[in-house]
């Protein structure tokens, strides 16, 4: 059996998980990649404006490693704020924003080891010290989160759907199957509240 190291799996899934949620902004219009789609406004330039701020918090402020210069939406009082990109904020400079603190971030975990212990000072006392490798499992977990809400939302805007570039990880079906199969999940849907209805 191959020798597992954990902080090197962790760190790849991460890595693997951000450039998931970067390809799915890849060939949408400005306004695509910014108009809300769900009632609480998601939309996919904001995730990604939302993990800059968490990328820097969890592996730069926990770690005593902060990130300079410090986005000023991070110090506003304003709810969702780094939700939603502003007419000035381009996509180029947030993806690139979100590149750099990465690679902040991965100096951080290159330099340190599972153990290394940090602070969150946001978090409840009781758990406010962490080690690196809680904070990797965490932000794997934030990351793959906003991954998929990602998924969802550029499936709403042009159908675009999978895993990654070159690997969809669906079904190798043609539209006619998908159409038939979204019937047959609407029928069972409805014989369900049918049935409770009765």
């Amino acid at each position: 059996m191959p020798e597992s190291d954990p902080k090197t799996d962790l760190h790849y899934y991460l890595q693997v998980a951000r450039g998931n949620l970067l390809w799915k902004l890849e060939g949408l219009s400005e306004y695509d990649i910014r108009r809300p789609l769900t009632p609480t406004g998601t939309n996919l330039l904001g995730l990604v404006k939302h993990l800059i701020g968490c990328e820097l918090g969890y592996f730069g402020d926990t770690f005593g490693r902060p990130f300079e210069p410090m986005p000023p939406w991070l110090t506003s009082d304003e709810p969702n704020v780094d939700f939603w990109a502003t007419a000035d904020e381009s996509r180029s400079e947030i993806i690139e924003l979100y590149r750099q603190v990465c690679a902040h971030s991965d100096a951080t975990i290159e330099a340190s080891t599972v153990d290394t212990v940090g602070h969150v000072q946001h978090w409840l006392p009781e758990h406010r010290d962490v080690t690196l490798h809680s904070i990797l499992v965490h932000m794997l977990a934030e990351t793959n989160r906003h991954a998929g809400h990602a998924d969802i939302v550029r499936e709403l805007i042009d159908g675009t759907a999978g895993f990654m570039l070159d690997n969809e990880n669906l079904p190798g079906v043609d539209e006619t199957w998908w159409s038939d199969y979204l019937d047959r999940l609407e029928r069972v849907a409805e014989e369900v509240r049918d049935a409770q209805t009765r």
